[in-house]
């Protein structure tokens, strides 16, 4: 785990894990350093830009926060679970159902299966406004990006590609592999928060 200066405004924390990302991301929100703008979680690192902070005491909130955050254990993770479960109902008709059945090995029914047992977790967001990389996908179902992407996926699209799934929060180019479709809406300017999925909330895909 280590704080690295991002740029002339910003401190880059590499977490070494995603729980310790998460955790990090939710410690930072609850009490906000002075003058830090954006809080930007990935897969392992949560970004600060803190363009009129003092970067060396800003650094060593950071660390402490950290020490905090790596020191959480698994029941801290299993409350936040628990409190954070989001359930996404899902029509699986998808355009790539068969080619991810075939790809695999399985039967369409197998992949369905495989897909709704999966245990899934919130990385980060990214590609576009409220995307959610969803970590746990059962490693059977790891196939390739599609060799071409569609122009257009329809937003509430279900999909996968490589050890993700995804809900496509609005209409967008994308190359991964569409297995179903949901109604429920996973990002909304008007709401607030707007991102349904934000880093670290537990989802659960239901047939």
């Amino acid at each position: 785990m280590t704080i690295r200066r991002a740029g002339e405004h910003a401190l880059l924390v590499e977490t070494g894990s995603p729980a310790v990302a998460h955790r990090l991301d939710a410690l930072l929100r609850a009490d906000r350093p002075a003058h830090v703008e954006e809080i930007v979680p990935g897969q392992e690192t949560v970004l600060v830009v803190a363009p009129d902070a003092d970067q060396e005491r800003l650094e060593s909130r950071l660390a402490g926060l950290l020490a905090s955050a790596a020191a959480a254990g698994p029941r801290e993770d299993e409350a936040g679970a628990a409190a954070g479960t989001v359930e996404i109902p899902v029509v699986y008709d998808g355009e790539d159902l068969e080619s991810v059945a075939a790809l695999t090995g399985l039967g369409a029914d197998d992949v369905i299966a495989l897909h709704a047992g999966s245990e899934f977790v919130v990385g980060w967001l990214g590609f576009a406004p409220g995307f959610a990389y969803l970590l746990g996908l059962d490693p059977r179902l790891h196939v390739p990006r599609l060799d071409a992407p569609r122009t257009s996926v329809p937003p509430g699209s279900v999909a996968i590609a490589g050890p993700y799934s995804a809900v496509y929060p609005s209409a967008s180019p994308g190359g991964w592999r569409l297995l179903g479709r949901t109604d429920l809406r996973v990002w909304d300017v008007a709401a607030d928060p707007p991102a349904k999925l934000p880093p670290g909330t537990r989802v659960r895909f239901v047939p």
